[in-house]
């Protein structure tokens, strides 16, 4: 069918198929056809044309040497030489054959292959000399023999590994020079790593045909080998010769755009890698990590894919250490119940007190979707463990009262806030019932059930609050504040701990996935204003310290009150974030990604700090760590303070909600007497049920 369709289109317009050949015009479509035929017969015969080639060549030279080798010695065939030298090729090409020796792709000659290809020259000439000396179709002295056997299988060696080496160059300097890309698109780029991991990602750059990269330099941690080559790429020294080594390239005309490290996490600790980024960034390199090549390999793709480093690696101090001891006491075989489990604090939380084998954890959460995600993550992690997933609102009393009378938890960590300055700023109501007497309601439940202790988690936008979002965390610290002290000269009573840090990298809604965000869309970086700081941590870091910090208070029953701190350095501008995450993209601040600041937020303050001014900076036992004593609020006066915000809320009065707050956290605090807290009442629960101003509720 196919073939008739061809005889048609060759046909003129008005004659019949079956009229007698004339000449006649071949229509454009029939000449494309044939000549994709030829083509797709060719590609397939490609395969063993190339064999027959290779074959070709190694019969020639097999030939070649043979007669060389016995001239040298003076031997001589015996008769009809022209026929034996052909048969004696064939015989040996034959052998390379059966070896296998053709089933190899030359491209890309290796060690293993030119081993590969002196065991099959032997085999091949052991073979073909074996039968020659048989037939006596050679004459000569044994000595004369071995010796010219000897140059044959030197000099066919030879010449069969210089027509592949010689294949091989051909490839390289073909994809190199003639079919690269264009020079001016090219990246020069710096490797860091170990020589072996080095020659693999030159290979995988090497392999990508769209790969924009040149590697100009090798940079080795210890430094050893320098003014040796991998791959032809010059080995420089080491990391801390950076500068040095920049300048003599740019000098080359080969100044590096960025610099790739092994991404192992051994090549450099952290205190060097912090130096490395931030001399690279004096010296406008982009600083970026190459995932395992060999991994690469073992997928079947070649690309070098470069992950930017992430910026909790640029801290510029180091990571907080737990002290397993102490929280595996406190943890250790009890009921534990975690608020909040499905937010970034929260589900981490869960994470490593799961480490800690509990008997069991509540995973309390308004949000089914969270909750169902750290409930599953936390079975498949933890299969030994019980997990009790509750969905309720820590604003809903009844429902969350019922949860801790069917769980009793000993230990209670409560994450759950409304934590976004922008948000709360504009629902103050919604704020004050969450952060407030959302708050209270988790700590007279766990007053109520018999709670050993519970954990909350702060925030340092809670001193010297300007926003709601501030106030209203402060006014959670000073509720637990108050009902730690009233426990001072009660051993049985429940212990109230804060831990108040900064800005957690990578959570939901956080800076950095807003910039990665933005980044990622070709879009300006915005940036609320050119002064702004903040402090951070990673996610890690605070839930160590929520862990560590509670567990050491208990362990060592610290003073009552108090609030824990992360010590976290210095704050970092927001701009300069902006800008290293711009470089580390592979772009240049104000050039290819803009800036723009769009003012201050309703909340928002230029400088967060970590002590509010009534309090009292001391230093802790605890690593990283101080403490903040703040002059109490009577536990009375918040209650009733907390009573009338309540109601507030629920008439929806958002002006008088905003005030009442902001006068609730300035209100005057008390030198605390510590023994007139609980004078004439006979018990501690007593005492409790008084300054709560609620009768005590039956178990």
């Amino acid at each position: 069918m196919a073939a008739t369709n061809v005889d048609q289109a060759i046909v003129p317009p008005g004659r019949s198929p079956l009229s007698p050949p004339t000449r006649s015009v071949v229509s454009q479509d029939g000449i494309i056809g044939r000549v994709n035929a030829m083509v797709v017969r060719l590609l397939i015969r490609v395969p063993q044309i190339r064999v027959a080639v290779i074959a070709s060549l190694d019969l020639m030279a097999v030939a070649a040497t043979l007669l060389i080798a016995l001239t040298s010695k003076g031997m001589h065939v015996t008769a009809g030489q022209p026929g034996v030298v052909l048969l004696f090729s064939i015989l040996a090409v034959s052998a390379f054959f059966l070896t296998g020796l053709y089933q190899r792709s030359w491209r890309f000659l290796s060690f293993g292959d030119g081993l590969f290809l002196t065991l099959s020259v032997a085999v091949g000439l052991t073979t073909a000399w074996f039968a020659a000396l048989v037939t006596h179709v050679l004459d000569g002295t044994i000595t004369s023999i071995g010796a010219a056997m000897l140059i044959h299988y030197s000099l066919l060696l030879l010449a069969m590994a210089t027509m592949r080496v010689a294949r091989r160059a051909a490839r390289e300097y073909w994809r190199r020079w003639v079919s690269a890309p264009s020079r001016v698109d090219v990246k020069r780029a710096l490797l860091l790593g170990e020589a072996d991991w080095a020659r693999a990602m030159i290979d995988l750059i090497h392999a990508d045909d769209r790969s924009r990269m040149e590697v100009v330099g090798v940079l080795t941690p210890n430094g050893r080998d320098r003014t040796l080559r991998i791959a032809g790429v010059p080995i420089l020294g080491t990391s801390t010769m950076l500068s040095a080594i920049v300048a003599m390239l740019e000098i080359r005309s080969r100044r590096p755009d960025c610099i790739v490290l092994r991404d192992d996490g051994r090549t450099l600790d952290r205190r060097d890698f912090t130096k490395l980024v931030s001399l690279a960034e004096s010296l406008q390199l982009k600083v970026a990590r190459g995932s395992d090549p060999w991994g690469q390999m073992a997928k079947g793709t070649p690309r070098v894919d470069l992950e930017y480093m992430p910026l909790a690696e640029l801290l510029g101090r180091e990571e907080i250490k737990l002290e397993r001891g102490y929280v595996s006491r406190m943890v250790t075989g009890r009921r534990l119940l975690v608020t909040g489990a499905g937010g970034t604090i929260g589900s981490e939380l869960v994470r490593q007190l799961a480490q800690f084998k509990p008997s069991e954890i509540v995973l309390l959460d308004h949000a089914e979707y969270s909750l169902y995600a750290i409930d599953m993550e936390a079975r498949e992690s933890f299969p030994d463990i019980r997990f009790h997933p509750a969905l309720c609102s820590i604003r809903q009393q009844a429902a969350l009262r019922d949860v801790f009378d069917r769980h009793r938890p000993e230990i209670v960590f409560h994450a759950a806030a409304l934590k976004h300055v922008p948000m709360v700023e504009e629902n103050p109501c919604a704020g004050v019932h969450t952060n407030v007497i959302g708050t209270r309601n988790v700590a007279n439940a766990a007053c109520e059930f018999g709670a050993r202790a519970m954990v909350q988690v702060s925030t340092d936008k809670a001193v010297n609050p300007v926003g709601m979002m501030g106030a209203t965390k402060r006014a959670g610290e000073l509720y637990c504040q108050a009902l730690d002290l009233i426990g001072e000269d009660d051993e049985n009573s429940p212990r109230f701990m804060t831990v108040r840090f900064g800005n957690v990298l990578g959570s939901s809604g956080s800076l950095i996935p807003l910039f990665a965000r933005q980044l990622a869309q070709g879009k300006p970086l915005t940036v609320t204003h050119p002064d702004i700081e903040r402090f951070f941590m990673t996610v890690k870091e605070a839930v160590q310290l929520i862990l560590q910090s509670s567990a050491e208070a208990m362990h060592n029953d610290r003073g009552r009150g108090a609030i824990f701190v992360l010590d976290m350095g210095e704050p970092i501008k927001i701009v300069d974030i902006a800008r290293r995450m711009i470089r580390l993209a592979g772009l240049e601040p104000d050039i290819d990604v803009p800036i723009q600041f769009v003012g201050l937020r309703p909340g928002e303050k230029l400088y967060e700090e970590l002590f509010d001014t009534s309090e009292e900076r001391i230093d802790s036992s605890i690593a990283g760590v101080f403490e903040a004593r703040p002059l109490p609020i009577p536990l009375a006066t918040l209650s009733q303070r907390f009573d009338h915000l309540e109601r507030l809320v629920q008439l929806g009065e958002t002006e008088a909600v905003c005030q009442q707050t902001h006068d609730l956290i300035k209100a005057p605090p008390i030198a605390f007497d510590r023994t007139a807290i609980v004078h004439d009442l006979s018990d501690h629960a007593a005492a409790r049920a008084a300054i709560l101003s609620v009768a005590p509720m039956e178990a």
